[in-house]
C-alpha cells in the first residue's frame, strides 16, 4: 500500500515538474491566480442566490433565527403562493411583458433608424450630432430627474404605464452606437444598387438593412430587455398606482416601517429569476452569439 502511494507521489511530482519545465513558473503561476479568482468571484455570485433559495423556504421566525446558509427544518411552499396572491405577481408579470415588449419593439426602430440615417447619409452637424450622444452618455440620469419629472407631469404620463416606455424608447445611445459599428461591416453598394432598380430609402432600410442588422438587433434586445426587467427607480417613482405594479416593484409590498417580511421576498425574488433563468436555458445560444456578433465588428 504504502509503495503504491510512494509510486503515485513520484508520478504527480513528475507531471508537475514536466508541466513547468514544459511551461514555465510564469504560466503556472498565472494559471493559479486565474483559476482562483474566477473560484472566488463565481462563490460571490453564487452565495447570495443560495442565501435567497434557503431563505425563500423558512417561516419568518425561522429565518430571523438561524444563520443565512442553514438549510430550512421544514421546507415551506407557502410563502411562493403567499407573494403570488397578495404580492399580484401575475399583473407585476404581465405589465412587465407588456411594457418589455413595447419598449423593445421602439428601441429597435428608433435606434436602427437614426443609426441608417447617420452612417448613410453626409449632413450638416451630423458630426455633432454624434458627439452630442457621446456626451448625454457622460451626463447622469438623476441629474436631470427633477425636470424629467416636471415635463412628464406636465404631458399627463404620471401615473401610467406610457410613461416608462416613453422614457424608455427616447433616444438609446447604447443601441445608436451598436448600429453604427454593424453598419460599418455592411456595404454601402447594396444601397446604391437597390436604389438603381427603383427601391427608395424606405424599401432598402426595411428589405435589405434589417435583415442584415440581426445580429446587433439580438444584443439590443438582450440589453434592453434586462435593463427593463430589472429597472425599479423609474416605475417606483413614475407609476405608483397598484393597478401598474411591475416584478421590480412588487416586492416593495413586503417591506414596511414596522418590518419586513424577508422570507416573502426571498420567496418572491425566486420567482422573478424563474423566467429569466428558463429563457436563458433556452436561448443561450442565440444569446451568446448575438452577444459576440453585435458588440464586435465584422
Amino acid at each position: 500500500m504504502s509503495l503504491s502511494l510512494a509510486k503515485s507521489r513520484g508520478v504527480k511530482k513528475a507531471s508537475i515538474s514536466n508541466f513547468v519545465s514544459t511551461h514555465g513558473v510564469g504560466y503556472l503561476i498565472s494559471n493559479t491566480v486565474k483559476y482562483t479568482l474566477l473560484i472566488i468571484m463565481s462563490l460571490i455570485i453564487i452565495l447570495p442566490i443560495l442565501v435567497i433559495f434557503f431563505g425563500a423556504f423558512k417561516t419568518g421566525t425561522e429565518f430571523n433565527s438561524t444563520g443565512a446558509f442553514d438549510l430550512p427544518k421544514v421546507w415551506q411552499f407557502k410563502n411562493f403562493l403567499t407573494v403570488w396572491q397578495k404580492g399580484d405577481m401575475g399583473k407585476a408579470f404581465f405589465n412587465t411583458v407588456i411594457m418589455i415588449a413595447l419598449t423593445c419593439a421602439g428601441s429597435i426602430m428608433t435606434g436602427t433608424m437614426a443609426s441608417y440615417v447617420l452612417h448613410r447619409f453626409d449632413f450638416k452637424g451630423k458630426k455633432l450630432i454624434k458627439n452630442l450622444f457621446l456626451w448625454i452618455v457622460l451626463i447622469p440620469g438623476t441629474t436631470a430627474q427633477v425636470a424629467r419629472f416636471q415635463i412628464v407631469n406636465a404631458l399627463g404620463l404620471y401615473n401610467t404605464m406610457a410613461c416608462p416606455i416613453i422614457l424608455a424608447l427616447g433616444t438609446d445611445i447604447m443601441a445608436i452606437y451598436i448600429y453604427l459599428q454593424f453598419l460599418d461591416s455592411i456595404p454601402v453598394s447594396l444601397d446604391e444598387s437597390a436604389i438603381m432598380d427603383g427601391a427608395g430609402y424606405f424599401r432598402v432600410y426595411f428589405q435589405i438593412v434589417m435583415p442584415l442588422l440581426k445580429p446587433a438587433t439580438i444584443t439590443v434586445l438582450i440589453i434592453k430587455a434586462i435593463g427593463m426587467y430589472n429597472d425599479f427607480y423609474t416605475p417606483f417613482l413614475y407609476m405608483p398606482k397598484k393597478a401598474l405594479v411591475v416584478v421590480s416593484t412588487v416586492l416593495y409590498k413586503f417591506k414596511g416601517p414596522y418590518g419586513s417580511q424577508w422570507e416573502l421576498i426571498c420567496a418572491g425574488i425566486v420567482i422573478a429569476i424563474i423566467p429569466t433563468l428558463i429563457i436563458f436555458l433556452l436561448l443561450q445560444k442565440q444569446i451568446y452569439n448575438g452577444m459576440v456578433n453585435g458588440a464586435v465588428k465584422q
